[in-house]
C-alpha cells in the first residue's frame, strides 16, 4: 500500500462565495493513529448571518429555477466526479482512524447515496418545478371547485450540523434530498474530522456542477449561526442528545418554528431469538453481526449495537463466541494492511469512552477485552464486552452509551421480557432480531417497532444478501423516536419532502391545472382533428382530449373473453349465481374486457410518437357492465414529463369510461412513453 504523507494545513470555510479563514488562533487537529498535527481549525469572526442570506438569495434562487430532474441529474454528475477522486479521500480518511473498509462506508457509501437519490427523483418525481401530492379533492358536486396538495421548496437554507464519525457520508446523505428539493445547504462538520469534509467540499466546488450558493461550508465553531435562522430555514443535527436538545430549544428555532431534525445517540439492540441456539445458522449470524458492529469504525457508529439481548441459557455461549471473535481483531494504524480496527477519532473521544465504561461498570462487569499490540501514541482502544446479570432492574446499561467498541450482554427469560428490555433504551435508531421462527419475528418486531426507526430481521435465507444491522439505506428511513432524537432522514422522497412546504390549493379546475401543470377533472379539454396519439411532446399539450365513438358489449363478447382468457368466474358465466351476488343484477362483463375495449376505442393503430404503454395507475371499476350496454371513452392528456436524458418522455392520460347513461364505468390513468419529436431524428 502506498500512503501519501499528509501535509499540515489551515482549514477554511466557504461562505458567501469565497474561502475564508477564521480570525483566531484556532486549534490543532491530530492524526488519530499517530498523534501528528494535520490541520488547524478556526471560524472565529466569520459573518454567518451573511452566509445564510447569501444562500437564500443566491443558491436558493438558482436551484428553484431548475426542475426536479435537472437537480437530480446534477447530483448524478457530481457523484460521478467524486467517484473519480475517491482515492484522494481514502488517503485523507486514514487520519480519522478509519480502515479502508471503514472508509468505504463513509466515502463510497456517501457517493452512492447521491446516485440513489438522483435515480429515485428521476423515477418518482416529475420533470417539473412543482410536486403534486395525492389525488385531486373534489369540493363541489359539479367539479367547479376542487383542491390539490402541492409541495414547493422552502426559500431558506438547510443548515446541517454533523457528527465526527462520518465526515463524508454524513454530509452527502443530508445535502442529497435538500438539493433535490431545491434548498441550498450550509454544512458544519464536527471539528475532529472536518479536514476530510473540507477536502471533499473543495472538490465539489471545483467541479462547478452546483450553482453558486447551493453549498457552503463552516469549519469550526457554529458561533452565532443559529441566531440567524428563520422560518424558511431547516436545521438538522447529528450528535449527542444533550447538544441536540440545546439546539432544539434555541430561541430562533422555537420562535420561528424552524424545522428541526435530530439524530442523537441511541442504545441500539440486537436480540437473539430463543430458537437460535448454538449450531443454528442464526446464532452464527448473530455473533458475526454483533462483532462487526462493535468494531466497524471502532464502534463509532450511531447504529452500532450497544445492547446484546440473549436468552438466559445462551449467555455463556454468546459470551464465549463473541470473546473469541473479538480477540481476532488486529488493532492498529489503519494504514497497515493487516489492521482490522483503527483507533478512535481522537484522544478526547478515547477518554470519553473510558469514562462511560466506568459508569457502565456500576451495572455490569467486563468479561472480555484484548489487544494484539500496545501503543505509545494514538487513540487506540480494544473491544470491550460487558455482562449485566439483572438488566430489568439496572439503569446504566440502558442510558449510558460508550461511543466506541463497547457492548453489553444481557439475558431475558421470555419474549415479553426481551421486548421490555428494548423499550428501556427509550428510543433507538435500529434494532435487529435473529430468528428463523415466523412467530418470534412477528411478536418481536411488532413489540419493538414503536421504539425504533428501523428493525432488521436476520436469518439464514437473507444471510448472503442482507445489508446488516448498522447500514442506513437511502430508500429507508434513518432516525428514531425518543432518545434517538425523533428525526427522520433518508427514506427516499420522505426526506426530500422535509425541505418542502405542503400547501392545499383550492380553486376552479382550470386554475388548479395552471398551478400544477396537470389537467383536473372539470377543466375544459382541447379537442381538434388530430388524434392525441399523433402528437409528439413538441405538439402535445396538457388538456388535449379525445372523446370516442361508442361500442356495445354483447353476451357473445363476454363469453368469448372468458373462453379466450380462461377467466370463467361465475359472475361472467352463470346468470343465476351472478344474480345472487349483492353487486350484480345478472351476468356482467369482465373488468379487463372493459379496459381492453376502451383501448380499442381510443388507440391510434399507426406507427407514431406513442412508443409504448408502460402501465396503468389507479384503476377502478365503478358501475357493472351488462350485455347490451354501450361504452365510450374520454381520454385527456393529464400530465407531460419529458425525460431529461432521453428523446422521449412520459405522458399520463386520464381515461374515463362511461356507459349509455353517462354513468362512470371505469376510471384510470394510462401511462405512455412518447417521443419528443416525430419523426424521430436518427
Amino acid at each position: 500500500m502506498t500512503v501519501v504523507p499528509q501535509k499540515f494545513r489551515v482549514l477554511e470555510s466557504y461562505l458567501a462565495g469565497s474561502w475564508r479563514k477564521g480570525y483566531g488562533e484556532g486549534a490543532n487537529l491530530l492524526d488519530a493513529a499517530t498523534g501528528t498535527p494535520i490541520a488547524r481549525i478556526d471560524a472565529s469572526g466569520l459573518d454567518l448571518g451573511e452566509a445564510l442570506a447569501y444562500g437564500r438569495a443566491k443558491g436558493g434562487a438558482a436551484l428553484r429555477k431548475m426542475t426536479y430532474h435537472e437537480r437530480a441529474l446534477m447530483l448524478k454528475t457530481l457523484a460521478q466526479s467524486l467517484m473519480e477522486k475517491k482515492e484522494i479521500f481514502y488517503q485523507e480518511s486514514y487520519a480519522t482512524g478509519a480502515t479502508r473498509k471503514d472508509s468505504w462506508i463513509d466515502i463510497e457509501g456517501g457517493i452512492g447515496t447521491l446516485f440513489a437519490f438522483s435515480s429515485k427523483a428521476r423515477r418518482e418525481m416529475p420533470n417539473t418545478r412543482v410536486f403534486v401530492e395525492g389525488a385531486v379533492e373534489p369540493l363541489s358536486r359539479d367539479n367547479t371547485f376542487s383542491a390539490q396538495h402541492i409541495l414547493s421548496p422552502l426559500q431558506g437554507v438547510a443548515v446541517h450540523i454533523n457528527a465526527f464519525n462520518f465526515p463524508c457520508w454524513g454530509m452527502l446523505e443530508k445535502i442529497a434530498p435538500a438539493l433535490i428539493a431545491g434548498v441550498p445547504c450550509l454544512v458544519k462538520p464536527a471539528s475532529q474530522t472536518a479536514y476530510l469534509t473540507e477536502l471533499m467540499v473543495r472538490h465539489i466546488l471545483d467541479t462547478g456542477i452546483l450553482p453558486e450558493g447551493a453549498l457552503q461550508l463552516l469549519c469550526g465553531s457554529a458561533g452565532d449561526l443559529i441566531d440567524h435562522v428563520d422560518g424558511q430555514d431547516v436545521v438538522t443535527f447529528t450528535g449527542s442528545a444533550a447538544t441536540g436538545q440545546m439546539l432544539r430549544g434555541h430561541p430562533s428555532i422555537v420562535q420561528n418554528s424552524v424545522r428541526f431534525s435530530m439524530e442523537a445517540d441511541s442504545l441500539n439492540a440486537a436480540l437473539l431469538g430463543p430458537d437460535a441456539a448454538p449450531g443454528e445458522p442464526e446464532f452464527d449470524l448473530f455473533i458475526r453481526e454483533v462483532a462487526r458492529e462493535m468494531t466497524a469504525k471502532a464502534g463509532q457508529k450511531c447504529t452500532a449495537i450497544r445492547r446484546v439481548i440473549v436468552p438466559k441459557k445462551q449467555v455463556d455461549a454468546v459470551a464465549d463466541a463473541l470473546g473469541k471473535r473479538l480477540s481476532r481483531q488486529v488493532v492498529g494504524d489503519p494504514r497497515q494492511d493487516d489492521v482490522t480496527m483503527g483507533p478512535l477519532a481522537s484522544l478526547g473521544q478515547r477518554d470519553e469512552v473510558h469514562a462511560r465504561v466506568t459508569e457502565l461498570k456500576e451495572d455490569a462487569e467486563i468479561i472480555s477485552t484484548s489487544s494484539n499490540q500496545a501503543f505509545d501514541k494514538g487513540a487506540f482502544e480494544a473491544p470491550i464486552l460487558l455482562h449485566c446479570a439483572a438488566p430489568l432492574t439496572s439503569e446504566k446499561v440502558h442510558s449510558v452509551e460508550a461511543f466506541g467498541p463497547v457492548a453489553t450482554i444481557m439475558p431475558y427469560e421470555d419474549l415479553g421480557e426481551a421486548i421490555e428490555l428494548t423499550h428501556k433504551g427509550k428510543g433507538s435508531l435500529v434494532a435487529s432480531v435473529f430468528t428463523n421462527d415466523p412467530a418470534v419475528a412477528e411478536e418481536m418486531v411488532l413489540g419493538m417497532a414503536p421504539f425504533h426507526g428501523r428493525v432488521m430481521i436476520g436469518n439464514r435465507q437473507s444471510a448472503k444478501t442482507s445489508t446488516g444491522h448498522g447500514s442506513p439505506l437511502p430508500m429507508l428511513v434513518h432516525g428514531g423516536p425518543g432518545r434517538a432524537g425523533g428525526g427522520e432522514e433518508l427514506g427516499g422522497l420522505r426526506s426530500v419532502k422535509h425541505y418542502m412546504q405542503r400547501t392545499a390549493v383550492q380553486g376552479a379546475p382550470q386554475l388548479l391545472g395552471a398551478v400544477t401543470g396537470r389537467w383536473v377533472a372539470g377543466a375544459e379539454g382541447k379537442a381538434d382533428e388530430r388524434h392525441p396519439f399523433r402528437k409528439s411532446l413538441a405538439d402535445l399539450e396538457v388538456g388535449d382530449q379525445l372523446t370516442t365513438n361508442s361500442r356495445t358489449v354483447s353476451l357473445e363478447d363476454i363469453e368469448h373473453f372468458a373462453e379466450f382468457t380462461g377467466d370463467t368466474f361465475y359472475a361472467h358465466m352463470d346468470e343465476a349465481a351472478a344474480k345472487r351476488n349483492p353487486f350484480f343484477e345478472g351476468r356482467v362483463a369482465h373488468g379487463y374486457l372493459i379496459v381492453s375495449f376502451a383501448a380499442g376505442l381510443f388507440v391510434d393503430p399507426d406507427e407514431g410518437p406513442v412508443l409504448a404503454n408502460y402501465g396503468v395507475d389507479n384503476l377502478r371499476f365503478m358501475t357493472p357492465v351488462n350485455a347490451g350496454d354501450s361504452l365510450k371513452v374520454q381520454l385527456t392528456a393529464k400530465e407531460i414529463s419529458p425525460r431529461i436524458t432521453a428523446d422521449y418522455g412520459e405522458v399520463r392520460w386520464d381515461c374515463r369510461v362511461t356507459n349509455q347513461n353517462d354513468e362512470p364505468v371505469a376510471q384510470y390513468d394510462v401511462l405512455t412513453l412518447v417521443a419528443k419529436e416525430w419523426p424521430q431524428r436518427s
